[in-house]
């Protein structure tokens, strides 16, 4: 067995509440979001799909996924969110296929303490090398979001956002984003639903 299948066959024994992932033929590990990161890759997609879904009246030239595996290349890669422009992911794989093998256009990590070193250092080239032309980075504990660019030599930093900032960064500068929907509510501002 070469590496990489060896390396596919622990990515798959991983015991539950892991994702895996195969980066540079080697199997990388990392718990499941923790619920400030799971609350902000949650309500983005929410936020994202309300706008861009052909249901809610956007315009369905999108197609969002929450934590697809894609095989890209040698690389197996599980982001929080990642997007395609409709015609694109058309050709990404058939309906039962478990992973995806076309770039998406579009991925959000969703940054922990655990995995925002991994995103940052591995990951980023490993989408750069693969073609994706936009990651975003959101930091919950910073309340931030990072928009990138791919350009030829990697990754410029188009945009920083923080806080409650009403948002439009690409590839959906024409969708206006609440960046404070994202963030966990402070202690003590959670209401009963009567």
């Amino acid at each position: 067995m070469c590496d990489s299948q060896v390396a596919y066959s622990a990515l798959e024994a991983l015991p539950m509440g892991w994702v895996g992932e195969i980066l540079d033929e080697e199997l990388v590990a990392s718990p499941r979001l923790a619920p400030p990161q799971a609350r902000a890759a949650f309500m983005l997609g929410v936020e994202l799909g309300e706008r861009l879904d052909p249901r809610r009246g956007g315009s369905g030239r999108w197609c969002l996924l929450r934590a697809p595996e894609l095989r890209l290349g040698p690389d197996v890669l599980v982001p929080d969110l990642a997007g395609w422009r409709r015609e694109r992911f058309e050709q990404a794989g058939g309906p039962d296929a478990p992973f995806l093998r076309v770039a998406p256009d579009w991925v959000c990590e969703v940054l922990g303490p655990s995995t925002a070193a991994l995103d940052r250092t591995r990951k980023l080239p490993a989408y750069a090398r693969a073609g994706v032309s936009h990651v975003w980075l959101v930091d919950p504990m910073a309340r931030t979001l990072e928009h990138f660019q791919r350009v030829k030599r990697g990754w410029l930093l188009a945009g920083v956002h923080e806080g409650e900032a009403l948002i439009r960064a690409e590839p959906f500068a024409s969708t206006a984003l609440e960046l404070g929907a994202l963030w966990m509510p402070p202690e003590g501002h959670l209401e009963l639903v009567r």
